[in-house]
């Protein structure tokens, strides 16, 4: 079975947050170590010019992998990387979660043409929160360019949620995290990514982001098919300053504490059934990316 985790940081002390390829093989090979076949790196949203930075990296990653590979030398312990995920910068500042709401650009095809310039081969991912304007005509152009929109850090109602999947959008970013939650009289985001048959949602399953009744829901309700377990697991992950949850000062969650692999297990363990939580990291992510 393969393994894939759409959605990491960094880990055990590396971050995406970086000049250096070497990091990220190093965030490839811990991921590898414990199992995960392939992962995409998520790089924050910053400046323009240090997100390109942080992309840089992850590219070169990616050239030095398939130089490896071709030359015979890649290691067997380490995870692909598949490609460059954005979370942002088209987000809605008023759901930040411990991102910085100040490096937040207005939906714009020029920021994304200043963004991707260069990248348009390995961005394999883009967030963008839907409600903001123009963000629905923004999604489109992504889904245009051949890239993956996933909808999330988002105030949206039902109905905007639903704009944006009419306009391309094929995921819902860390489900009820960091966006508007289930209401009785309006189901939001989160409601839209529950209802939706053909939207995909990535949830994350460590001990700390859901509480194991909401996860339970999830697996309930959701086609079984369109759930994407993922870590999120950021640079303290996998160290002693996971054993609570890794958060800031302000007692914010900074990141998943745990590989998909180790979440899942726990999962199986407190009865899941495991043919859906086992697809939700192999045969549900490689349908996604289509690798």
């Amino acid at each position: 079975m393969k393994i894939i985790d759409v959605h990491t940081h960094g880990i055990s002390g590396f971050s995406t947050v970086t000049s250096s390829a070497e990091d990220i093989l190093h965030i490839a090979q811990f991921h590898g170590a414990r199992g995960i076949s392939g992962i995409l790196p998520v790089v924050y949203p910053s400046s323009i010019e240090s997100m390109r930075r942080h992309m840089q990296s992850i590219k070169k990653a990616m050239d030095i992998q398939r130089s490896d590979s071709i030359k015979g030398e890649l290691s067997a312990s380490s995870a692909h990387i598949a490609g460059i995920y954005l979370e942002g910068p088209f987000l809605n500042p008023s759901r930040c979660g411990a991102l910085d709401r100040q490096s937040f650009l207005r939906p714009d095809e020029g920021h994304l043409m200043r963004l991707t310039e260069g990248f348009e081969d390995c961005i394999r991912i883009i967030t963008v929160a839907p409600e903001m304007e123009g963000a629905v005509p923004l999604i489109k152009k992504i889904s245009d360019m051949g890239i993956i929109a996933s909808m999330g850090h988002s105030e949206a109602t039902y109905a905007e949620a639903e704009s944006g999947f009419h306009a391309g959008a094929r995921g819902i970013t860390h489900l009820f995290n960091a966006m508007r939650g289930i209401h009785h009289r309006e189901p939001g985001i989160a409601g839209f990514g529950l209802m939706q048959r053909d939207i995909y949602i990535e949830v994350i399953t460590d001990p700390f982001h859901l509480d194991p009744k909401i996860i339970e829901l999830i697996f309930s309700v959701k086609n079984p098919e369109r759930i994407l377990i993922i870590s999120d697991t950021v640079k303290e992950s996998c160290t002693d300053a996971a054993t609570h949850g890794i958060k800031d000062e302000a007692a914010r969650l900074l990141g998943g504490s745990m590989t998909i692999k180790d979440s899942s297990e726990r999962l199986v363990r407190e009865g899941l059934e495991k043919d859906a939580v086992y697809r939700a990291i192999s045969e549900n992510p490689a349908r996604y990316l289509n690798v």
